[in-house]
């Protein structure tokens, strides 16, 4: 990182700041010339007309704003990833985000009057508890592979689920952040701007202190402790600064993602190598992407005549940025391998007391669904009247058929692809379907909702061949996989957001939909899904000998006369219908095509054929019980499955992750 290239990039940032400024009147064909700005800006001048109150008020510490929060994040994202070595790492993908937006949301449901006095400190509890329960999981020495990025993956997704579900029991209270999550940099005068600025004040000390630190810690804990330094308080001091200066700024505009993850990458692209240098580079470089992505906001808003937040924007130039990013950079292989442990060892098949455990618990849940009657605050068993069967049995079928769907459509993925990190959800297959949904919804109305699986269909079929080939580039290697999920599920997000954000009661409507829901399954839906699901279920089984062809590599399958291009495209096809019709039926489930696959393959299903019977039956348990569950738990007030089933699988997920790291000799997952 040369001066002369350090002096371009401090130039560039300035001139980002100069167009910003001048984006107002740009687009109204009007506004300040340089001068007036000037003028203003020295204090020579007083503000009397709108344009120049305008400035001064809004346009000013809207750019200030921009500058502080973008420097603040990518200062960020490259201590993240200079502490752990991992390129992945960032408020976005280590759970940070998602355990600071929690926690704000809590304060603003149940402690309304402390949000502005608190807000910070609520967001770095929140923040912090999310990072510590992630160190938990993948131990303090395995900080830089793949584990610690699908540990902020399942953490993020866990955390998000319960905050979904504080939003719908707390809609009166919850809906007027929506705005502000999805990231908004908007501002009516300097009380924001004053407000964060002392906060941030932890940064020059970084700039100065941090860079001898880091430089120490890159030469391993050994090397490190050799020459003094405690390794263990100087790592965690170092990151519980860097999650402070993104939970202030979480609590002044929101959520911003991509900024603290491109921001570093971009610096080491540039030719940062030493500590010092990265970090400068990248706090000027995440100063101007978002003065870029807030400008192409409000370009884009004049377009759209409606308020385009900046985390929106910031989602659809970062995603693709990403998967460009990693196709060019990130390695074919990880430096920590990923697999699960334990099971019915030395079997090939589930034992018939298991099957018989397995379908026990579905005809109990099957039970609970029709015999289980309120009444007056309490629960008896009875059979239901005409109209309760009319309305439970659309819901009972949508959730047996989703689960048992979901299930084989993960084990496929996990099969095809080698990694037992792939299922619909992890890697957007299931974000893809709902992706298109929602961006059809907004832009048709209601004349989309005769054609969902349609729409669905294409959305997974997008994402699935997307998935086809940046794998190829990469030999399938977990983290290409994992990059591309980690790119839409933060796009997904932003556009939730974006849909919330605009006020409605629509909007409302699409977070319920989007938590999964088996509310609205009418019951031409349920009939189309339970067909569907029966279909494709059998081909699956019918393809099982593909699978294990597949799962012994593409050479051995071609020795054995498989085509593997026409087998590997069948049963990705078959992955993109299941989601396709599972997500226009009820919206996203998580976790069900991860957990499912696994808990069959842990209680001995180890062939193909058996892991797809096997996942079917526990996807379909899961799912019935985490309904039921919704719908009893806190009646009468209801959640939706998908909100219930993200928790339990979540918490399963963390469990398998702590306890494979447990028996691991060496503290790896």
């Amino acid at each position: 990182m040369t001066p002369r290239r350090l002096a371009g990039l401090v130039c560039a940032v300035a001139g980002l700041a100069v167009l910003h400024l001048h984006m107002d009147g740009l687009l109204a064909d009007g506004g300040l010339p340089l001068t007036e700005q000037l003028r203003l800006v020295l204090g020579w001048h007083t503000p009397e007309t709108f344009a120049e109150l305008n400035f001064c008020h809004a346009l000013l510490p809207r750019a200030c704003m921009a500058l502080l929060v973008g420097g603040a994040l990518g200062l960020t994202g490259s201590l993240m990833q200079q502490l752990t070595r991992n390129m992945l790492a960032s408020p976005l993908t280590l759970g940070t985000s998602s355990g600071a937006w929690l926690a704000l949301v809590a304060l603003h449901i149940w402690l309304p009057r402390h949000v502005a006095a608190h807000g910070a400190p609520a967001a770095l509890l929140g923040g912090l508890l999310a990072f510590g329960l992630i160190v938990f999981i993948t131990g303090a020495r395995n900080m830089d592979g793949l584990p610690l990025v699908v540990s902020g993956m399942v953490v993020n997704i866990l955390l998000g689920a319960i905050t979904t579900a504080l939003v719908l029991l707390h809609e009166e209270f919850a809906r007027s952040v929506f705005l502000w999550g999805a990231g908004d940099l908007a501002q009516n005068g300097w009380q924001a701007v004053l407000w964060l600025l002392p906060r941030l004040g932890v940064a020059p000390v970084l700039l100065l202190a941090a860079p001898r630190l880091l430089a120490l810690l890159r030469l391993g804990h050994e090397g490190a402790s050799a020459r003094g330094l405690p390794v263990v308080p100087a790592f965690l001091l170092l990151m519980a600064a860097s999650i402070w200066l993104a939970s202030a700024s979480i609590a002044t505009v929101g959520v911003i993602g991509f900024i603290g993850l491109l921001a570093p990458n971009m610096a080491r692209s540039l030719g940062a190598r030493t500590p010092g240098a990265e970090l400068w580079t990248s706090l000027l470089l995440g100063a101007a992407l978002l003065l870029a992505t807030d400008a192409l906001a409000m370009l884009a808003g004049t377009w759209t005549q409606d308020v385009v937040p900046c985390g929106v924007a910031a989602a659809a130039l970062g995603a693709p940025a990403l998967l460009w990013l990693s196709r060019r950079r990130l390695r074919a292989q990880d430096t920590v391998g990923f697999s699960f442990r334990g099971g019915a060892r030395g079997r090939l098949a589930v034992h018939p007391v298991v099957l018989a455990l397995l379908a026990g618990a579905t005809v109990l849940g099957l039970l609970a669904h029709i015999l289980v009657q309120p009444e007056g605050g309490a629960w008896h068993w009875a059979a239901p009247s005409a109209y309760q069967w009319s309305v439970r049995w659309p819901r009972l079928a949508a959730a047996l058929c989703a689960g048992a769907a979901l299930a084989v459509a993960g084990t496929i993925l996990q099969r095809l692809v080698g990694n037992p990190l792939a299922s619909p959800d992890i890697l957007g297959v299931s974000s893809g379907a709902t992706f298109a949904l929602v961006l059809a919804g907004l832009l048709f109305g209601q004349a989309v909702s005769a054609a969902q699986w349609p729409v669905a269909l294409l959305g997974s079929a997008a994402v699935l061949a997307a998935l086809l080939r940046l794998g190829r580039a990469h030999g399938y290697a977990p983290s290409s996989l994992i990059i591309a999920g980690v790119a839409l599920t933060a796009l997904l997000d932003a556009l939730v957001q974006f849909c919330l954000a605009r006020g409605t009661g629509d909007s409302y409507a699409v977070l319920l939909w989007l938590s999964g829901s088996t509310y609205r399954v009418a019951p031409a839906q349920a009939l189309l899904l339970a067909a569907g699901t029966v279909v494709l279920t059998c081909a699956g089984l019918g393809l099982s000998r593909w699978l294990t062809l597949l799962s012994a590599g593409r050479d051995v399958a071609r020795a054995r006369g498989l085509d593997t291009r026409r087998a590997s495209l069948v049963l990705l096809a078959v992955v993109a219908l299941t989601c396709g019709l599972v997500t226009s039926a009820m919206g996203p489930v998580t976790f069900v095509g991860l957990v499912a696959p696994h808990a069959a393959s842990l209680l001995g299903a180890r062939t193909a054929r058996a892991q797809l019977a096997t996942g079917a039956l526990v996807g379909a348990a899961l799912m019935l019980w985490a309904d039921w569950i919704g719908q009893t738990a806190l009646y009468p007030t209801q959640i939706a499955a998908g909100i219930v089933v993200s928790i339990v699988g979540g918490s399963y997920f963390l469990a398998l992750m702590i306890g494979g790291r447990l028996r691991s000799p060496h503290g790896q997952p």
